[in-house]
């Protein structure tokens, strides 16, 4: 997760308050949301409106005997000529207290960028949020949803394996 140090601040110099309130990176923003297209456009070629698909990833723990398993759905549930939007669920592979990752993705095809809207049904993410606030939200909320988005999304291109029924018929 990306962490910043630009948080509000309050010292005392020479009698004076300064603050320093966070200023969200824009060029990291646009990477991760960039990334996050090309990602997604990798998982899912499709972005018709229904357009769904799933596939499973394993855990690549070392320390855990069974294989562990999560299936991953990905379904497009709006779709417009510059925009869609893919609703990314997460099944299995969280312990029964941790509620499974789930959000919404914005993608806007003109600019290739897709960037997270809602997550675990909290919508309407602000790029920046004063500190502290009734929400315990953190001041780079936004830019630590997109750079999850974009960590889950490698970790699903690197584990994730699509479940194919073979056809051992011979063929004539």
């Amino acid at each position: 997760m990306i962490r910043s140090t630009h948080y509000e601040i309050k010292t005392k110099d020479k009698g004076m308050a300064l603050n320093r309130r966070y200023v969200p990176d824009l060029k990291k923003m646009a990477a991760a949301c960039e990334g996050n297209y090309l990602r997604l456009n990798k998982l899912m070629p499709n972005f018709e409106l229904g357009y769904e698909t799933s596939f499973l990833i394993s855990s690549d723990s070392s320390t855990s005997t069974a294989l562990r398993r999560a299936r991953i759905y990905l379904k497009v549930v709006e779709s417009f000529k510059y925009t869609s939007t893919v609703e990314v669920i997460q099944e299995g592979l969280s312990p029964d207290w941790i509620q499974p990752p789930s959000m919404l993705v914005r993608l806007y095809h003109d600019a290739r960028s897709a960037e997270v809207t809602c997550y675990q049904n909290q919508k309407r993410i602000q790029g920046r949020y004063e500190y502290p606030n009734p929400q315990m939200r953190m001041p780079d909320e936004k830019a630590q949803l997109n750079q999850f988005l974009a960590e889950w999304l490698t970790h699903c291109l690197k584990y994730g394996h699509a479940e194919v029924a073979l056809d051992f018929a011979p063929t004539r």
